[in-house]
C-alpha cells in the first residue's frame, strides 16, 4: 500500500506467507535479503524496521533511517538493538519483552527443555544409533535414577522457567529455583546459583543474558556438581563459559548435557564455522553432549502467532502515535 507506512522486512525473518500478506495489507512493505544489504538500498524514508537477530542495529544504523518511527523483533530480549539510542531518537522499540499475557500461551521452549532432558538422561540418541548398526541390547543405556528420583534445580523462575518446572512437578521430581527477583509461592527457593548446583541432579536454565548473567556457570559453579548431574541450556550460550563446561565433561564431573544455544551463535557467517565450535567437536567424539540449533521455540505455530502478535503490536504503536 503506497500511501502506508513503508516498512523494511529482512527476508532472513522467514515469516509465513500469511504474515507477510498480513504485512502488504498494513504497510508499504521493501524486502530486503538482510540488514547487509541496507548500505546498498537508499532506506531514509522507512518509517518501521525489523530487527533480525544476528545484526546489531545501533545509533549508526537508526541513523540510517531519520523517518524511523519503530524498530521490531519478535523476540523475547533484545541484546541486538540499542535500545538507549533508539529512546534518544524518539523511537519505539517493539518486542515481546513485556507481552506477558500473550507469552504464557507460547509453551515450544519448555516443551523441547524436556525433549532434551528425556533424550540426555535416557540415552535416546546412543541407543538409536546402536539400533542403526544391529545391535538390540538395552544394557548399556540404563539412565542413573528415575525422574521421579531426581532433583530438578531451575535457574530463573520467569514464563518458561515456571512451566519447566511445573513439568517437573508432574514427573514427581523435587523442584528447587534460583531467581533472585521472583518469589513464587509453589517452588522451593534457594539464594545461590551454587547452592541450586549442589542440590540438584539437572539444572535447567531460563534466564535472559545481560551483564549479570553472561558467564554465569563458570569453573566455580562446575565444580559444584555432584554425581549423576546434568545441565539444560535453551536460553542463552553465553550464561555457560564453554571451557568452564569442557573442563566440567572431560572430567566426569558433569555427567551430561543438552543444549540448544552456542554462546557465539549470533556472529555473522557463524554458521560456516559451526563444525569448528569446541562444545560441536567434543559432541562428534562423545555422546553425553547434545546440541540442537536453536529450535526449543521452532514449532510452525509459534511461528506464526509470535509474528503476528508482533506485527499487530506495531500497528498498536503507530497508532497511538497518532
Amino acid at each position: 500500500m503506497l500511501n502506508s507506512p513503508k516498512l523494511l522486512y529482512y527476508k532472513i525473518l522467514n515469516f509465513q506467507h500469511d504474515n507477510i500478506g498480513f504485512l502488504e495489507q498494513e504497510f508499504n512493505v521493501m524486502k530486503l535479503e538482510s540488514p547487509e544489504f541496507d548500505a546498498d538500498k537508499d532506506i531514509s524514508d522507512v518509517e518501521v524496521c525489523f530487527a533480525p537477530l544476528g545484526f546489531h542495529f545501533d545509533a549508526e544504523k537508526m541513523d540510517l533511517m531519520p523517518r524511523l518511527k519503530v524498530i521490531a523483533s519478535n523476540t523475547t530480549s533484545i541484546p541486538h538493538i540499542d535500545y538507549l539510542a533508539a529512546i534518544d531518537r524518539n523511537i519505539n522499540v517493539v518486542s515481546l519483552t513485556h507481552e506477558i499475557e500473550f507469552l504464557k500461551t507460547i509453551t515450544p521452549t519448555a516443551e523441547h527443555t524436556w525433549g532434551l532432558m528425556l533424550s540426555l538422561i535416557r540415552n535416546v540418541q546412543s541407543s538409536f544409533q546402536s539400533v542403526l548398526s544391529g545391535e538390540w541390547s538395552r544394557w548399556p543405556f540404563g539412565a542413573p535414577k528415575m525422574l521421579s528420583r531426581m532433583t530438578l534445580g531451575v535457574v530463573g523462575m520467569g514464563r518458561i522457567g515456571e512451566i519447566v518446572a511445573r513439568y517437573g512437578e508432574a514427573f514427581g521430581m523435587n523442584v528447587f529455583y534460583y531467581d533472585p527477583y521472583v518469589d513464587h509461592a509453589r517452588a522451593k527457593r534457594v539464594n545461590s546459583i551454587k547452592e541450586l548446583v549442589r542440590l540438584s541432579n539437572v539444572v535447567s536454565l531460563h534466564l535472559h543474558l545481560n551483564q549479570e548473567t553472561e558467564g554465569m556457570f563458570d569453573k566455580e559453579v562446575f565444580k559444584e556438581f555432584g554425581e549423576n548431574s546434568y545441565l539444560i541450556n535453551t536460553s542463552r550460550g553465553a550464561i555457560v563459559n564453554t571451557d568452564a563446561m569442557l573442563d566440567a565433561l572431560n572430567s566426569g564431573r558433569l555427567s551430561g548435557a543438552a543444549i540448544d544455544v552456542l554462546d557465539d551463535e549470533f556472529e555473522k557467517d557463524f554458521d560456516l564455522s559451526v563444525k569448528e565450535h569446541p562444545l560441536v567437536q567434543y559432541a562428534l567424539k562423545n555422546t553425553n553432549l547434545l546440541i540442537t540449533p536453536h529450535i526449543a521455540g521452532s514449532t510452525v505455530d509459534a511461528w506464526y502467532l509470535t509474528q503476528r502478535h508482533t506485527i499487530e503490536c506495531i500497528l498498536k504503536v503507530l497508532k497511538s502515535n497518532g
